[in-house]
């Protein structure tokens, strides 16, 4: 893959751990050093420096992602959990505009009460629409109705449960045609802050990583059987950035272990970025 240089780029870099212990944390913080290099061209780059205090590496997100410029806000993590004030921030500057779509193997959907593992990663997306631990949730809460769940092949029965009674869209396969149709369906009806019907959906990309087949990567913490290929999520997300206005990008959860994982990650974080960045479709700040 291939990609001309991109322009108005900002990167925010969390190397945010999940608490596993010290091999996986290094991982991560590496992980999202080099994803911020494969990002390539950027006109501004934030680095926060995290430690296992998480409330306190969201205050240090927040500042980070308010001294955005311009353009694209790309973040690159670490573990999910970086994601909760980029997606609150657009979430505060569109309203209801904003339609969240998740590329991930998992929800992120569980509380501290149905969580198996407590670990914050798998809680982050239920954060954002304002259930989760005190001092990490959103502000003003994404309605669920809002998220559309992309590749997601293994939920718990609590988050199965929510996406149920919370009409939250998941689509564990899908074509460009059928996620389209899914952003549309979550703006139908939206009203604007001026009382406007009809106005267009503005769109964050989240993506875990391992919502790739991990047959053909695998340098991610919870490899899950049955993924998308690279090009089929390249191609996910360029049919998204074309019809849609992008609000943000982040990527997340690559734990460097295989060089071939490296290589085709070279190419393709570029043109996931170079495709969400075009002219005219991403949103100024």
């Amino acid at each position: 893959m291939t990609r001309e240089a991109v322009v108005d780029v900002t990167v925010v870099e969390v190397g945010q751990w999940r608490g596993s212990g010290a091999p996986t944390a290094e991982r991560l913080r590496e992980g999202a050093r080099l994803l911020a290099e494969m990002v390539g061209a950027a006109d501004q780059r934030v680095r926060v420096e995290v430690d296992d205090d998480l409330r306190s590496t969201a205050v240090k997100v927040r500042a980070a992602v308010g001294q955005a410029q311009g353009g694209l806000l790309v973040t690159v993590g670490g573990d999910c959990g970086v994601e909760l004030e980029p997606v609150a921030a657009a979430r505060e500057r569109y309203g209801d505009r904003l339609v969240v779509v998740w590329f991930d193997a998992h929800g992120d959907l569980n509380t501290p009460e149905s969580s198996p593992s407590g670990a914050y990663h798998g809680m982050v997306l239920r954060a954002l629409t304002g259930e989760g631990p005190e001092g990490l949730v959103a502000r003003e809460p994404v309605a669920p109705g809002r998220i559309v769940l992309v590749g997601v092949r293994d939920l718990d029965s609590g988050e199965a449960a929510f996406v149920e009674e919370h009409g939250v869209r998941h689509l564990p396969v899908v074509d460009g045609a059928g996620l389209v149709a899914a952003i549309e369906g979550c703006g139908a009806g939206a009203l604007g802050d001026d009382g406007s019907e009809g106005r267009e959906p503005v769109v964050y990309v989240h993506i875990d990583l391992d919502v790739l087949d991990p047959l053909v990567f695998r340098s991610v913490g919870c490899p899950t059987p049955g993924g998308l290929q690279p090009d089929q999520l390249l191609s996910l997300v360029a049919t998204v950035a074309e019809r849609f206005e992008v609000a943000g990008l982040g990527l997340t959860e690559y734990e460097p272990s295989r060089r071939e994982d490296q290589e085709l990650l070279s190419g393709l974080v570029g043109e996931l970025v170079k495709v969400c960045a075009q002219p005219g479709r991403t949103t100024p700040r």
